[in-house]
């Protein structure tokens, strides 16, 4: 049973949704947006995140075999440099380490497939997804329900 509903206090998530909004309009690929919040969304157990952004992905023609795998995407053959280098940026950042933060290795590698921009944009969905997370999860949002808008 859900704790609070936190859309019960719109100005409460008006500027995750103001993010949200540049992040989807940022020019980075949706299909990599998607695997992206997905990938935050299983590091942090969020049930909630993790239906709405796998539905989401799937009604943006993202394939269920790449969805299944998401967890193992180092060891698969079927995600881009640019993919592994956005996931790679987003574990480090979801945990980012306590003494060192995101390793230099990962910066590089992000580096070699993000702008400088991109790379802004992409730490910008991280930000967002981890947000909504740290809100799903103690809220207990109840997972299941949600509906993806047409794309």
């Amino acid at each position: 049973m859900p704790r609070f509903n936190v859309y019960k206090r719109p100005d409460a998530t008006r500027p995750l949704l103001a993010l949200a909004d540049y992040v989807k309009n940022s020019g980075l690929e949706q299909s990599l947006i998607e695997l992206v919040l997905m990938r935050a969304s299983q590091l942090n157990g969020c049930a909630y995140c993790l239906d709405m952004h796998s539905k989401d992905a799937r009604a943006a023609s993202e394939t269920e075999q790449r969805l299944y795998v998401l967890q193992a995407w180092r060891e698969a053959p079927f995600y881009s440099q640019r993919e592994r280098a956005a996931l790679a940026w987003c574990e480090a950042v979801t945990r980012l380490d306590p003494i060192h933060g995101v390793p230099d290795g990962v910066h590089e590698q992000a580096r070699a497939e993000f702008s400088e921009a991109e790379l802004i944009d992409l730490n910008m969905a991280v930000i967002l997804i981890n947000s909504w997370n740290r809100i799903a999860i103690p809220s207990r949002a109840d997972a299941g329900s949600y509906q993806p808008a047409k794309h």
